[in-house]
Parts: structure tokens; C-alpha cells; sequence
């Protein structure tokens, strides 16, 4: 489980200071986020040499939930903390989203050229573009790459390299447009939990 935290927490620092950096397709990354409303999909992840598989919803601003399958592992972000909730053991551990990649990419206004994120390498070929991030004032604790289908521009994958070298690789397929989740399908049942970020030790 703290495995987990420590990626998602580190999921957008990193620094790599003479790589290029194509303003144009940072803009084109920034105007497909913030084109979108509410998608839906699945996800194949590859960590610690282990692949899983699930279904990736998001709906900005602030709500993200991974389910993940054949696993008791759930992650569900309600517009305010995100929450690794591990069923097996009825038991949830919270962080604030502010901390994690879900933060920056369900934000109301996504701004990676001013804001508090760092694009510090670009690439691009034939089918894909990606962008290499961090937070501001935070090198070498590790770094994003997301990655970026060209024509029509849709989220592709990410790669997270966390602070010590480690990797996690997440990739998308049968991305759609969808809006009409249920009212309660970001949000969590209340259950035992062991919060980073301080709060209650029960919540709805």
C-alpha cells in the first residue's frame, strides 16, 4: 500500500534540464484536457514486473475511479482527497488529490505552461506525442510521461517513475465520451481508514 502512495504522490516531479521542449505540442496537450468533460475505458498496468487490468473512469473536475480486476484494489477520487481503498482488508488510506496526477489532470483549468507544472521534455513521431512532467520547485523525486495519440489527440498512456527509479506504466484503450455516471459513483462507502493527510478515522 505505501508503495502505491509514494507513486501516486510523486507521480509529476522529475527534472531533465537540456531536453527540448515543442511549445506547440504542450498546447495541444493542454486544450485536449481541458476538452474533456467526462471519459471512460480500460487500463492495463505494468508495475514491480506485474500487469493488472481494469476499467478508468474520470469526470472533471476532481473525479477519477480505477476498478481494477480480480483484485480486491480500488482507487476513487471524489473532487477533494483520493482514496486507495483495499477491500480485503475494509480498510481505505486517503491522500489529498492536490498530490497525486489525478490532481493536475481533473483540474478545473489545466495550465502546464504557467501554472505550478513543468514540461521539461517533448517528443513526438508518426502516431504520438508526450510530455514529460514535474511539479515546480520539486526535482529529482521522480517524473510523468504521458503519452498522447496525434490524430484525433486522445490519452494514450502514462509512465511514472518514482524516486528511486522505479516505474509504473499505465495504458488506454476504448476511450469514450461519458458524462451520466451515477450520483454516487465517485464516492465512497464508509469504511475503516488510515489517513496521510490527517482528518477523521471514519468518513462517508
Amino acid at each position: 500500500m505505501k508503495k502505491i502512495i509514494l507513486i501516486l504522490s510523486f507521480l509529476f516531479f522529475g527534472f531533465s534540464a537540456n531536453a527540448a521542449v515543442d511549445k506547440a505540442l504542450v498546447e495541444r496537450a493542454e486544450k485536449y484536457l481541458n476538452s474533456l468533460t467526462g471519459i471512460t475505458g480500460d487500463f492495463t498496468q505494468i508495475a514491480n514486473g506485474k500487469s493488472s487490468t481494469g476499467v478508468f473512469s474520470m469526470l472533471r473536475p476532481g473525479r477519477v475511479r480505477l476498478d481494477y480486476n480480480k483484485s480486491p484494489i480500488q482507487l476513487i477520487a471524489d473532487g477533494k482527497d483520493l482514496y486507495f481503498i483495499d477491500k480485503s482488508l475494509d480498510q481505505i488510506t486517503t491522500v489529498p488529490l492536490t498530490s497525486t496526477p489525478a490532481g493536475i489532470l481533473v483540474r478545473k483549468n489545466i495550465n502546464l505552461r504557467t501554472a505550478d507544472i513543468n514540461v521539461t521534455e517533448t517528443t513526438s513521431d508518426d502516431k504520438t506525442f508526450s510530455l514529460k512532467m514535474h511539479i515546480k520547485d520539486s526535482a529529482g523525486l521522480g517524473n510523468m510521461v504521458v503519452v498522447f495519440d496525434n490524430s484525433p489527440v486522445k490519452l494514450r498512456a502514462w509512465t511514472v517513475t518514482d524516486a528511486t527509479g522505479a516505474k509504473t506504466e499505465v495504458s488506454f484503450s476504448g476511450l469514450k465520451t461519458k458524462t451520466d455516471f451515477g450520483r454516487n459513483f465517485f464516492q465512497v462507502q464508509q469504511r475503516r481508514t488510515a489517513s496521510t493527510s490527517g482528518g477523521d478515522s471514519y468518513f462517508e
